[in-house]
């Protein structure tokens, strides 16, 4: 069986960004470990000692992974896409999720979603969040 997860670098914001998400999307950071907690401290910047080695939370039937990486880049061109169960709930995190961030699409009705928005959060991860259109049939 194939699975793919997500994994997002930081520019040192990790832990700060998976428990912004913990708080607003309803989920359990399910492992948090520092640079400082790696087993070989021989490798380890003393500077990054507080920074995320690695985190990672369930989300929609995938795994959200992070790290702090010092030289990490602002996603642009790829997006995390949320469907959600209500257009109160798009409604909600987009919201949450738009706090100190840049809209990219404000919320719409679309031909493919009652509800649909796109933003980048304030930690650089861009967001589409949709209550998907029941789409008909074709027989």
């Amino acid at each position: 069986m194939t699975k793919m997860d997500t994994y997002v670098n930081f520019a040192g914001k990790c832990a700060e960004a998976f428990r912004f998400y913990q708080q607003h999307l309803g989920r359990k950071i399910g492992v948090m470990m520092t640079h400082g907690q790696s087993p070989d401290q021989s490798k380890v910047n003393p500077e990054w000692k507080d920074l995320v080695l690695h985190a990672r939370m369930s989300l929609g039937g995938t795994d959200l992974m992070g790290a702090d990486i010092p030289q990490a880049e602002a996603m642009r061109s790829a997006y995390l896409s949320l469907m959600v169960d209500s257009d109160a709930e798009v409604e909600r995190i987009f919201a949450a999720l738009a706090g100190g961030g840049q809209i990219l699409m404000p919320i719409a009705e679309t031909f493919f979603a009652t509800r649909f928005g796109q933003v980048r959060d304030r930690f650089g991860v861009n967001w589409m969040i949709l209550h998907e259109r029941p789409m008909p049939s074709r027989a």
